[in-house]
């Protein structure tokens, strides 16, 4: 395990910080923190530690590894991205936080107009959905996407699941409907069979 210097705020002659945070790191390579993380683990991007034990990466060590790699670090690493709607904030980052350690990039709103037009900017591989919101509810929300945006992948989720409301689901187009609270596993897995290519 390799230590940066003290000085980790110094920037290079480009005014760029010399010093990446694994976040910012990510950014640069276009790709998610699990990926990159992952790369460090195996030897192919080198990572130092902060005595804190946080990574940091060095600017040219990546400037390096997108030279060596060619195109591939940005365009061989598909990265799904995935919306969640609910106004409840502790859960958008529970699910946030689920699918990112898994490699998903993942969008939030807060509501279903701000959901509408989150997706009308940029349409993501999956929407996580929940059924009981105030304003658009996750039914009202789920007819409006298939209108406007075609066949994007709807997982709906509630509290109140029940058979009905699985049959209902799968009646109005959902891909699937988890109940809450739900097992984190699970849901990426679901997540996962639901993204799988065909």
């Amino acid at each position: 395990m390799s230590f940066i210097p003290q000085a980790t705020s110094r920037r290079d002659a480009g005014g760029q910080p010399e010093w990446l945070t694994l976040g910012q790191a990510a950014h640069f390579l276009g790709v998610a923190q699990s990926t990159i993380r992952k790369w460090s683990d195996t030897g192919r991007v080198p990572a130092f530690y902060t005595p804190g034990g946080h990574r940091r990466y060095r600017r040219e060590d990546l400037d390096r590894f997108v030279a060596q790699s060619g195109p591939s670090p940005r365009e061989s690493v598909v990265v799904s991205t995935v919306l969640v709607v609910d106004d409840d904030s502790r859960v958008r980052e529970f699910l946030r936080v689920s699918l990112e350690v898994e490699g998903f990039s993942v969008r939030e709103a807060g509501d279903g107009a701000e959901a509408l037009a989150s997706i009308e900017e940029f349409a993501p591989d999956l929407v996580l959905l929940d059924v009981v919101m105030p304003g658009i509810d996750g039914w009202e929300m789920l007819r409006r996407m298939q209108e406007l945006h075609g066949a994007i992948p709807v997982i709906l989720f509630s509290g109140q699941l029940d058979h009905a409301s699985l049959s209902e689901a799968a009646r109005r187009g959902a891909s699937g409907a988890i109940g809450k609270p739900f097992d984190p596993q699970a849901l990426v897995e679901r997540v996962r069979q639901v993204l799988a290519p065909n």
